[in-house]
């Protein structure tokens, strides 16, 4: 895992087309903007988790 320290309007560059900008720190909250293509979807982690577990019980029951 890389860790990157960023103040607030500074952001990181994934693979040219992904750009995280933290937007604000607040308290132990930090809040990020994320400009990504249209076809790279985005999530935050639990609600990816609840997408991969209904595409698993979906294929189990099939």
């Amino acid at each position: 895992m890389l860790v990157l320290s960023r103040k607030k309007n500074e952001s990181i560059v994934i693979n040219d087309d992904i750009t995280v900008v933290v937007v604000e720190i607040r308290g132990d909250k930090v809040r990020l903007g994320i400009e990504a293509p249209k076809e790279v979807p985005v999530h935050r982690r639990e609600v990816y988790d609840a997408i991969k577990r209904t595409e698993n019980e979906s294929q189990a029951d099939a």
